[in-house]
């Protein structure tokens, strides 16, 4: 039936079906428990645009829900201006994690684009593959001493990513920021969950425990940032990083048009950021460069540490995988350490990552709001609705993926992705606001994941691994695998 017309009089579609839930509330407690499952069985059932409502009467909330590839790029991209990051979930994170690239928006959000873009070509981020490869080699070196020769990959790839992304930022610093982001970060993401997916919330202030938890981890991880902002605004541009493979990064890639950036031999990527400037858009403050860092950290930590644990999980579980990528491995590398210029020659490893990505996207639920009536599809999206779009559905779209939850790094090859919509797979997202850290992400997975599987052969303990969306995709159990080591 039709549903109505926008204020420019253009009909906007028919209403979208609703998932049918309990009387009084709604959806809420299927959301609470399984909120994957729950957008699962919306598509599975309704269809490509679903509303899924949640709540009491009063304090209901209505998602509208889409999940075919068109609709995503609908959103992501081609009418992008219309879906804004203006929910209650982005707002919580802005408080706590500060209003750097992922959260900003408008003019703020353009303006750090533009600051940050010079430091993140794909010349410049190749030079932090000596960071991520000393980083695995001291994983790999200390799984000799594993208990029964077993380890947790998730625990591990997390340290693991945590490590080499403070190294990056923090150069000669990342002693000092690892522990206290490892300690700080999961009681304030936790947090912040709560509060984002609450219909109500207690101001920030008031005196309560989790309040004060919260704050006194903020304070801590704050207070860190602001020590080493400091000292890298002292010193200047000139400041030493620790690595010379990091200070890599600072030598190749020409900046954006209009930047201006330093480009000293053994700087971190704080240093780097802390010169960049503009005759247009200035240059970050204090206050700022402490935002773009406790972003990158979030960022850059959760999603790898997502990625690697599941292909190591994954290929613990598909052993002619396993062997398969080893092999790729050790007749591409043999003894030496990966390099950037290595990743167009393991196309394999790469299909396992995107694989690995295509099941387990480390953002598995990205919300939005809309700021005008819409037609998605044949669906009529209203005003101000909130719009949910999840990778985790879309990824299992069996009009794209056939056998959608088998793990088959063949669908990856250049000929199986020239045949899928762009948008069938999108664990950085797209369009405009496309993670400026997706060639990292892959650069950092790819050049861990060869070292260990050189070094290490490995056989799932933990069959299942529950997961849960938060921030990122998150475990909800031991990802425990028996790992052996191979002959040198």
């Amino acid at each position: 039936m039709a549903f109505g017309r926008n204020a420019g009089g253009v009909d906007v579609g028919t209403e979208v079906p609703v998932l049918p839930g309990a009387p009084l509330l709604g959806s809420l407690h299927d959301l609470k428990s399984d909120s994957l499952g729950t957008y699962l069985r919306a598509q599975q059932r309704r269809g490509d645009v679903v509303r899924v409502s949640a709540g009491p009467p009063g304090m209901r909330a209505d998602l509208y829900c889409v999940f075919s590839p068109e609709g995503v790029q609908q959103v992501l991209a081609s009418q992008a201006a219309n879906f804004r990051k203006d929910n209650s979930f982005y707002q919580e994170v802005r408080e706590s994690f500060g209003n750097g690239l992922l959260t900003s928006q408008d003019e703020d959000y353009l303006r750090q684009r533009r600051l940050v873009q010079p430091l993140f070509t794909r010349r410049r981020v190749d030079g932090y593959a000596g960071a991520v490869a000393a980083e695995t080699a001291s994983v790999v070196a200390a799984w000799e001493e594993a208990v029964d020769g077993v380890v947790d990959v998730s625990d591990e790839m997390t340290h693991l990513a945590l490590r080499a992304v403070a190294r990056i930022l923090f150069g000669t610093d990342v002693e000092a920021t690892a522990d206290v982001v490892a300690r700080c970060f999961p009681v304030i993401t936790d947090y912040v969950l709560r509060r984002g997916y609450s219909p109500a919330n207690i101001p920030r202030h008031w005196p309560t425990p989790g309040n004060r938890r919260a704050a006194a981890a903020m304070d801590e991880l704050y207070g860190v940032c602001d020590q080493i902002i400091e000292q890298r605004r002292r010193a200047g541009a000139d400041a030493p990083g620790d690595d010379a493979s990091v200070g890599q990064a600072s030598a190749g890639g020409a900046p954006a048009e209009g930047a201006s950036v330093e480009e000293a031999s053994g700087e971190d990527l704080l240093t780097l950021l802390a010169a960049a400037r503009s005759s247009d858009d200035g240059e970050f403050d204090a206050a700022e460069l402490r935002d773009q860092v406790l972003i990158f950290l979030l960022a850059g930590h959760e999603t790898t540490a997502t990625s690697l644990c599941f292909a190591l999980h994954l290929l613990s579980r598909h052993p002619e995988q396993q062997d398969r990528a080893r092999e790729e491995i050790t007749r591409v590398l043999g003894d030496r350490t990966p390099q950037a210029s290595d990743l167009d020659r393991l196309p394999y490893l790469s299909q396992v990552v995107k694989e690995a990505m295509r099941l387990y996207p480390a953002a598995p639920v990205i919300g939005r709001k809309a700021v005008a009536a819409t037609r998605i599809g044949e669906h009529a999206i209203p005003a101000g609705a909130d719009v949910i779009l999840a990778p985790w559905v879309t990824h299992r779209h069996p009009e794209h993926w056939p056998d959608p939850d088998r793990f088959d790094p063949e669908r990856f090859t250049p000929e199986a992705e020239a045949g899928r919509p762009r948008y069938a797979w999108y664990p950085f997202g797209g369009g405009p606001r496309a993670c400026i850290g997706q060639h990292f992400s892959m650069l950092e997975s790819v050049v861990a994941l060869a070292m260990i599987l050189r070094a290490y052969s490995f056989e799932a303990v933990d069959t299942e691994i529950p997961v849960a969306a938060g921030i990122t995709l998150r475990t909800e159990g031991p990802a425990r695998c028996r790992v052996r080591r191979l002959a040198r």
